[in-house]
């Protein structure tokens, strides 16, 4: 996700809560299909991270036939975001009515540590089985911030294996500056607790930071339940000298499918959840194309 959108991103469990209460509440070579075959992925379940069509969602009959498109399209998952202008129970009814299956559900940091038993029973309610807070605010960037978000999020994370779900932490690029040696992303492994806190590894945003999607990936094996499948690409840019960053369809950039589907496997990753912040296509014809590539993979 952008940035400048990280706010709007804390989606559907966080702004849905804190007005609350109110509302209720072209990388595709024979290398990667070769890599899926014969790494037996078909049995992976691929999904769709709802912030992809976030323009497409700012109603309820919007989100209805939007949700729609995405089921004939061929996603069964969908991960929510951006769902603030529809009640929880007319969105369970939509996910419902459309046989799709809500495996994940975005919040922000500040919703869940205080008030982790609402979005625990709203997630229930949407039949989620992972929560993922899908920002850090700036004031957490230091060795010691990360350390606080890591242990806040393992002491409410225990709330959320009680009940059977599972708490996580989606990255972005900024988890890949170094403090005092050590980079942000394994200050928060290495002072949370495994068991309450899982990971949301973004492969985008990875790469964006100067990592290895695949390594990092198989670091945390275990600990990651879900995969953002998010694809890099450069162009050419107007007035800059080094071109530009883009998302990209899932193998229509330059990210590394074979190895990053290869350390899915080793990780024991649940679900593949496609998203594309920006697409300079519909983004409905986007999340074809992304879902068309994986099933030439052998992916589904």
């Amino acid at each position: 996700m952008q940035m400048d959108q990280k706010l709007k991103r804390r989606g559907f469990l966080g702004a849905g809560l804190t007005t609350a209460l109110a509302m209720n509440w072209g990388w595709r070579s024979a290398a990667a299909c070769e890599c899926a075959g014969c790494c037996g992925m078909g049995d992976k379940k691929v999904g769709l991270n709802l912030y992809t069509i976030r323009r497409s969602l700012s109603s309820a009959d919007e989100v209805a036939r939007s949700l729609e498109k995405v089921k004939k399209i061929g996603y069964d998952n969908i991960e929510i975001a951006s769902m603030d202008a529809i009640e929880t129970k007319k969105l369970a009814e939509i996910i419902k009515q459309n046989e799709l299956n809500a495996v994940s559900a975005h919040t922000s940091f500040e919703v869940v540590t205080t008030e982790p038993r609402k979005v625990i029973e709203r997630s229930q309610e949407l039949g989620c089985g992972n929560v993922v807070v899908s920002y850090m605010t700036e004031k957490y960037r230091n060795f010691d911030g990360y350390k606080l978000f890591a242990e806040k999020l393992s002491e409410v994370g225990e709330q959320f294996a009680a009940a059977g779900m599972k708490l996580g932490y989606h990255n972005h690029s900024f988890e890949f500056q170094k403090y005092n040696g050590v980079f942000g992303m394994d200050i928060l492994c290495n002072y949370s607790v495994p068991q309450y806190l899982s990971f949301e590894i973004d492969t985008y945003w990875v790469q964006h930071g100067g990592g290895d999607p695949a390594a990092w990936i198989r670091k945390y094996a275990g600990r990651i339940p879900i995969v953002h499948f998010k694809d890099f690409l450069m162009v050419e840019g107007k007035g800059t000298q080094f071109g530009t960053q883009m998302y990209a369809e899932v193998g229509e950039g330059n990210l590394n499918w074979p190895e990053i589907l290869d350390a899915c496997k080793q990780a024991g990753v649940q679900y593949y959840v496609v998203e594309q912040d920006e697409s300079q296509r519909d983004p409905f014809e986007s999340i074809a194309i992304s879902l068309k590539n994986l099933k030439s993979w052998g992916v589904i």
